[in-house]
């Protein structure tokens, strides 16, 4: 939301630093535009509506058997793991290849569309495009007069959500931006009149990027 990415290599660290506890990574605006080793962290998730471009709806949840040993293990402690449902009985659903209920089925055959296009294309040929496309966009923005990163340590700045405040607020410099044709981004929350915010997944080409980010660097 506001641009900030959490280092993997730091949570490759903790995983290290704590082996018996369960480690989960929110990948939302990351997966698979940015590489990961999901061998380091007990369970990811992540929903379709950023990186893979889809409608919103649909979830996708990583775990491995060290997560489902633990919810055992709460439940013979009397602990609730769940209300409508829990973890055991969404794998219980799995191991047959059905859900508890009906599914989101269109939202499940877009994905399986979108990511045999992206395994087509290969996940690194998508994450060199997303380096690339976001150095520009940062580059940029470094250059411009009136806009800055808003995080400034480069190795936790996001290659995928790019977020510059604004000098003097973002309505003017929005409002250029769709003079040009460019539908850009306000910024989150308290945040929203002081920062933009520029989406770089997949689906931006680096054409458009490389055309955007030249306009960036004359504003």
């Amino acid at each position: 939301s506001i641009g900030y990415a959490f280092d993997a290599e730091r949570i490759y660290q903790l995983r290290e630093q704590y082996p018996d506890k369960l480690i989960a990574v929110d990948g939302v605006s990351a997966f698979p535009a940015v590489p990961f080793d999901f061998s380091k962290v007990d369970t990811a998730y992540f929903s379709v509506q950023k990186c893979f471009g889809l409608p919103a709806g649909l979830g996708v949840w990583i775990v491995n058997p060290t997560c489902y040993q633990k919810v055992e293990q709460l439940r013979k402690s009397g602990v609730v793991t769940g209300s409508y449902h829990d973890l055991l009985q969404l794998k219980a659903s799995g191991d047959k290849n059905q859900t508890p209920e009906t599914p989101n089925v269109l939202g499940i055959f877009l994905l399986g569309k979108v990511v045999r296009d992206m395994l087509f294309r290969s996940a690194r040929l998508i994450q060199n495009d997303t380096t690339y496309k976001a150095t520009l966009l940062y580059q940029a923005i470094e250059k411009s007069t009136i806009l800055s990163p808003f995080i400034t340590h480069k190795i936790n700045q996001s290659k995928t959500v790019v977020v510059a405040k604004c000098e003097n607020g973002n309505s003017d410099i929005l409002a250029r931006f769709l003079e040009q044709g460019w539908v850009i981004g306000k910024g989150y929350g308290s945040y929203k009149n002081d920062q933009i915010r520029i989406a770089n997944f997949p689906v931006h080409s680096k054409e458009q990027i490389e055309q955007l980010s030249d306009y960036i660097s004359k504003t």
